[in-house]
């Protein structure tokens, strides 16, 4: 049983009560952009949000969403029902701290979404992810994510630090979280050929949501090949 099976029902209202509807704007924010996707893979989308908005947004588009909690996944296949397209839907309750399963080798997705979920992983657990991610998606495949960060600079630069300190520490006690910090995936998708397109914060900066693309360039090849044997 996931530590987050019982927030699966008051999460969208925990998530209100703290930061309004800041969250789902760096969800949706790049959706329209995602109209044509055909194969996407949803890690850790929660109670399942983002995925029910892009399979309306993007009609011909089926998603594989795969998280470790079984409450959430079943929200998320609720929302999904709701709006008539489970038939493109596949689920898989599975941890991802140790890299993408088995069950999606050999496919090919054209997008990645990845929102509030890379800080629940450390360095080395999104490096296996990134790693397994050059293995299933096509060469000019996009991955949107919505995280939390601590600007460099400006007046959020020591709230911001305080405040995600004091949400690691509150999923720990909730969850049993591992993670303690934010992991720099930046550097990790850049090391695999990934290049960030657009970006757009809110809060000061607090919150940031970016469009990344696959773009296989020869040093990010030589590493992951490199990395495989």
């Amino acid at each position: 049983m996931s530590g987050f099976d019982r927030l699966a029902k008051p999460y969208r209202w925990m998530e209100y009560l703290s930061f309004g509807t800041a969250l789902e704007h760096c969800r949706f924010h790049f959706l329209p952009l995602l109209r044509n996707t055909q194969h996407a893979l949803l890690l850790g989308d929660g109670d399942g949000r983002f995925t029910a908005a892009l399979l309306q947004q993007a009609g011909t588009a089926d998603a594989f969403a795969i998280d470790d909690s079984a409450a959430m996944l079943h929200a998320l296949q609720e929302r999904c029902t709701a709006i008539g397209a489970a038939s493109r839907l596949r689920t898989l309750c599975t941890r991802l701290n140790d890299g993408l399963p088995e069950a999606i080798a050999g496919k090919h997705f054209d997008l990645i979404a990845t929102h509030f979920f890379l800080d629940c992983l450390r360095d080395t657990e999104v490096e296996r992810i990134v790693h397994d991610a050059a293995l299933c998606t096509t060469s000019d495949a996009y991955w949107v994510i919505s995280e939390f960060r601590v600007p460099n600079h400006g007046v959020m630069r020591l709230p911001s630090r305080l405040i995600v300190r004091l949400l690691y520490l509150a999923f720990r006690i909730l969850t049993g979280l591992r993670a303690q910090k934010l992991p720099d995936y930046g550097a990790i998708l850049r090391l695999y050929g990934w290049r960030m397109q657009q970006q757009k914060t809110w809060l000061a900066g607090l919150l940031v949501s970016e469009l990344w693309q696959r773009t296989d360039s020869a040093d990010a090849l030589e590493g992951i090949k490199s990395k495989q044997q």
